[in-house]
């Protein structure tokens, strides 16, 4: 999340008026977050709750798109999965416009980001993708993942000559990388509607609870092993990927395959999804580094921490991280 077109009070309670959320008493930016423009937004009376988040819909996410990702949302709502709905207007329109972007209201969701996950907050989280997956099985939508191998090359090519903002050494991982991963990417493997960004800032957890899985802007059809793998290198260091937890993992890996076995050859990919899941965020940090704007309200993340976690991956002492 973060804000990069400005809305006034103005704006904001017109936007309103469509809606029975009653009347706007503030709203404020949320700083977190690369993608979309988002705000905290409190109302008083109506009949549809007094706290939501507005997203404006920025950058990489495609207008066209945001069908897809409100048909998913319902059909995991309405499956028993802890994830925010869109809130219609009194027309029944999910998806608005408001200061020049398409716009949506999404439902407040209680719970907290974590930074520093426990294992067995690690645990639920493992559980609640697994349940995710389970849930999508008779989902009839798809989008094709828009940051899958392609992607990366393309990235790749636009933070040429400038990676030396960033580190000396990255353009070298980077390269090698891509050369390994086009050669040895795993196919045929169980596809799903994934997630793809299931950060622990995405997930909002009430103690050791899972109590939402929030932000699905990245959501594709892509292999379901994938998915976790994403998960694994976002959950499983610290925060500039120096350091791995074995504990995290272990509890990740465990919530994850007591709800849902993985096959022989998923497991056998998880090494090389995992060096694609650090490979692929390397790479959109690197390219967020160096292209956002100086006075967006966006907190900016560090490659590197990625790239650590990927060279992790590709340690061969590491080799049997994931059995």
């Amino acid at each position: 999340m973060a804000v990069y077109t400005h809305v006034s009070a103005e704006m904001m309670a017109r936007f309103l008026d469509a809606y029975d959320t009653g009347e706007l008493i503030s709203f404020k930016g949320i700083a977190e977050g690369v993608e979309n423009s988002n705000f905290l937004v409190e109302t008083r009376g109506g009949s549809d709750g007094h706290r939501f988040i507005l997203t404006l819909y920025e950058k990489r996410v495609d207008p066209a798109d945001l069908p897809f990702f409100m048909a998913l949302l319902d059909h995991l709502a309405d499956r028993g999965c802890r994830v925010p709905r869109a809130i219609a207007d009194r027309q029944g329109v999910q998806i608005k416009d408001l200061a020049g972007r398409r716009a949506c209201l999404i439902e407040f969701l209680e719970g907290i980001s974590l930074s520093t996950p426990s294992p067995a907050q690690a645990l639920a989280a493992g559980t609640a993708l697994a349940q995710l997956h389970k849930a999508v099985a008779d989902f009839a939508g798809s989008r094709p993942n828009s940051m899958g191998l392609s992607a990366w090359y393309d990235l790749a090519e636009r933070c040429a000559g400038q990676w030396q903002q960033i580190d000396p050494a990255l353009e070298r991982i980077v390269t090698n990388e891509l050369d390994f991963l086009q050669a040895h990417w795993p196919g045929d493997l169980p596809q799903s509607v994934i997630h793809a960004d299931l950060f622990p800032d995405n997930v909002l957890m009430l103690g050791d609870e899972v109590s939402g899985l929030i932000d699905f802007y990245f959501s594709c059809t892509d292999a379901r092993a994938y998915d976790l793998a994403i998960t694994h290198s976002a959950w499983c260091f610290d925060g500039d990927g120096r350091n791995f937890d074995a504990g995290l993992s272990a509890a990740l890996l465990k919530g994850y395959r007591d709800r849902l076995q993985l096959t022989a050859a998923e497991q056998a990919a998880l090494p090389i999804l995992a060096r694609g899941a650090a490979l692929r965020f390397t790479l959109s940090r690197a390219y967020d580094w160096i292209n956002t704007p100086s006075d967006a309200l966006v907190t900016r993340k560090d490659p590197m921490a990625f790239a650590r976690r990927l060279m992790f991956y590709a340690d061969r002492a590491n080799a049997d991280l994931f059995a």
